[in-house]
Order: structure tokens, then sequence, then C-alpha cells
């Protein structure tokens, strides 16, 4: 039996909704994985008043990461995170070679080209100049 390229992903979730569809999206190709490291940024604005208090957002990152648990745990192992960081792409490499993930497998999210740049793309950040390889998962029923 061959062992599967990708044996331990780590997988960002943003949002319950977005943990919901990334699972779904990323359900059909666990064959041979092992492990998944679900984890939520919480964006520190680096000197500028936060979003939201930080209890508020770590209960809310408790909530998103424990979807992925309940999703996926019948298949594979989870492992869940909360890490915090002024960028966002930078904070998912730092876990990624920290949690030893073999890819970080990421849903591209939607929004206007605009929105994207004014946001500063994380996804855009990820893909260009990646420390681990960066999968990108299709959209569930595409």
């Amino acid at each position: 039996m061959s062992k599967s390229l990708l044996t331990h992903l780590l997988v960002p979730v943003a949002t319950g909704e977005d943990a919901r569809t990334t699972c779904d999206a990323l359900e059909p190709y666990l064959e041979g994985v092992e492990r998944v490291t679900a984890v939520h940024v919480i964006e520190k604005a680096g000197g500028a008043m936060d979003k939201a208090p930080l209890e508020k957002r770590q209960e809310d990152a408790a909530d998103f990461l424990a979807i992925v648990e309940s999703e996926l745990a019948e298949r594979v192992a989870v492992d869940t995170q909360t890490v915090y960081g002024a960028d966002v792409a930078d904070a998912l490499f730092d876990a990624a070679t920290d949690a030893k993930a073999d890819a970080i497998a990421i849903r591209a999210r939607g929004g206007s080209r605009i929105v994207q740049l004014l946001a500063g793309n994380t996804t855009s950040k990820l893909v260009t100049d990646p420390v681990v390889p960066v999968v990108s998962l299709p959209h569930p029923n595409q």
C-alpha cells in the first residue's frame, strides 16, 4: 500500500459557515490523509482597535473549530488551534510549520477584486510565496 503524499493538512477556517463549507470541500479528498489541523486566526490590529473583544473572538474560534472536529473526526484525526497574528497568511504558515503539516488546504472565499485588494487578500498571499505547499479545494457541488 502506498502512502499518500499529503497525510497531514492544515485547514484554516474563518467562520462557522466557512468551517462547514471547507469540510464539505475537503471530504472527497480525505483518503490517505491521517490528520487535519484546523486553525482559526484571530487578527490582532497591530496597535489599532480590535474588531471585537478578545474573549468573544476566542469563543467564536472555539465554536468554528468544533464544527470541523464534529464534521471530520470520524474519518481522520483532528487537531484544533487558535492562533493570533497581524497577518493571517503569516500566522497560517507559522501554524503549518509548527504542526509539521504537509500542506495548507484552503477553500478560496468569494468577494470582488476590490474587496480582496482592500482586505489584503489572504488567499493571494498564501499562493504567491508559500512556505509549505498550498492546495486549493474546489467549492462543493461544482
